[in-house]
Parts: C-alpha cells; structure tokens; sequence
C-alpha cells in the first residue's frame, strides 16, 4: 500500500523514514527529496529493485541510475582507482552538486544496468536524504517521474507520474526551494587523470579548478593560466537531452558525455563514441 508522509513535521518524518527502510530493504521503491529535484530510489545491491525503479520510470536498462551514498568512505568501498584529484573534489563538494564518475569496484554484487564497469556517485546536501541513506546504504536513484515528462518538484508531483510503482512517498516541500536556481550537479569524469567536466552544473569549473587546478573543461581544454582558470565557468550550458528536467547521472562509460538534467541525471552518448553508452 503506497503511503505519503509529511517530513516537515518531526514525528511524520520519523515514521516516513523508517517506513522507507522497510521498503527498501524489501526491494520496493521510495521517493525522497535530494538538494536537486525528487528522486526515486531503490536498493543498489538489489537487481530486482533497481529493475523496478526503471521499469517505473519507462526506462531501459541502456540509462542505469547513479548511486547516492550517505558518507565519504563509502567511496572506497563502490570504486576502483580513486586519484588523489578525485578524493580532494569529493572531500570538497560533497554533500553537495557534484557527481563523480569511476570504475565501479569489480567484486560488487550489483546490476544496475548497462554500465560498462563504471559508477556515478554523489552525496546529496539534503538532510531527509541523507538520514534516509545513513539507515539504507547506497541507494539508486533517478529523478522521480516518467521518461519523457518534467522531474517532480514535490513527492505529490512525484504521485501523479508514479502512483502505485512506489511504496513509501516522503514529502519534504519544494525542491529546489522556492526561489532557488535549479541548477543540476556538475558532472566529472574521473576515470582517468587528468580528471574532465562532462556537464557544468551547480559546481563551477572556476570553483573545482580552485581545488584541482588541471581538471579539463567540457570541451578537453586546460586552463590557459592561473589568471584565466575559471573562463567560461559561469556561461556554460547545460546540454540539450531529450528528457528535460530528469535524471541524475547514472553510471556511465568513462568516453561518454553524461547529461543530467535538472535534478537526478541522464546520460547522452558521447561524440567520440562509437554507439549508444549508458
């Protein structure tokens, strides 16, 4: 039976949380605010949950969620061949706007779609989705609603694109707050080094250079010089996708172009690549 909670009140949130465990843990999917747009979420480790979270969002196998996680050194334990340049974005950005590209550990147990032995992570800056995370582990999570239509701003606008598919519904207001710019997370390829920008987002190039100074940008160039290194950080576009105002990266190769839209992630295939990527 699907139910709704109101986390704005202290002990609907409470029950709302441990209902959403529940769920979880019995490979049922829920729907969560992040610090982007709402989210719907499933057992990482589940292949059955994470099957039905796509098959609730119309989706194939081709766009696989990205996984959200609930500390820093849950790193280490989803990803393989972490730079020293990677772990000081994380170490900077997260909770927060950035999403991070791997190679997924080998040894996990997971399936999580067409992934080509990568990952996309991120910690979101939002206290429901954090606690949330803290009691469920990893989670997958794409943007709540149907492929093809607007991400939803509110768990009620979640209901109306995903009605019974989800158990639980936590209501935590609007998302982004009102007034706020619904900037999606940036996007950073860091499976190789130097580390490169696959979507400008809510982080800045100028701010991420400020810790890495070599990151490339969306285009493959390096900063020109110091004076220089943060050009174009403010007037980069997010590009087009064919589902707008969706997603959150999902894992993808490490030669594509990731493409989340304004929230959650999606991923474009990528002019160098050869065909369709994940």
């Amino acid at each position: 039976m699907t139910t709704s909670y109101d986390c704005t009140s202290d002990e609907q949130r409470a029950k709302g949380l441990e209902h959403a465990q529940r769920a979880i843990s019995s490979g049922k999917c829920v729907v969560l605010p992040t610090d982007t747009v709402y989210g719907i979420a499933a057992d990482a480790f589940s292949a059955q949950a994470v099957t039905m979270l796509l098959v609730s969002k119309g989706r194939s196998r081709q766009m696989p969620p990205p996984v959200l996680i609930p500390r820093l050194n849950a790193l280490d334990g989803l990803a393989t061949e972490v730079s020293a340049e990677a772990r000081l974005l994380a170490q900077n950005f997260w909770p927060g706007g950035l999403t991070l590209i791997f190679h997924a550990q080998p040894s996990l147990d997971w399936d999580l779609g067409e992934t080509k032995g990568t990952v996309a992570l991120r910690m979101p800056a939002d206290d429901t989705a954090m606690d949330l995370l803290t009691l469920t582990g990893p989670l997958a999570v794409s943007s709540a609603n149907r492929t093809g239509h607007p991400a939803a701003t509110t768990a009620a606008g979640a209901f109306e694109q995903l009605a019974e598919s989800v158990e639980v519904y936590l209501e935590g207001g609007e998302r982004p707050a009102a007034g706020a710019e619904p900037l999606p997370s940036t996007i950073v390829d860091a499976t190789s080094v130097p580390l490169r920008v696959v979507r400008a987002g809510a982080v800045s190039l100028e701010r991420l250079r400020e810790v890495v100074p070599g990151i490339l940008d969306v285009n493959g160039d390096a900063a020109r010089d110091q004076g220089d290194a943060g050009v174009g950080a403010d007037s980069e576009t997010v590009p087009s996708v064919p589902e707008m105002n969706s997603e959150t990266p999902g894992a993808v190769a490490p030669e594509s172009r990731a493409a989340e839209e304004q929230g959650d992630l999606s991923v474009e295939p990528s002019p160098r690549s050869s065909g369709p990527v994940a």
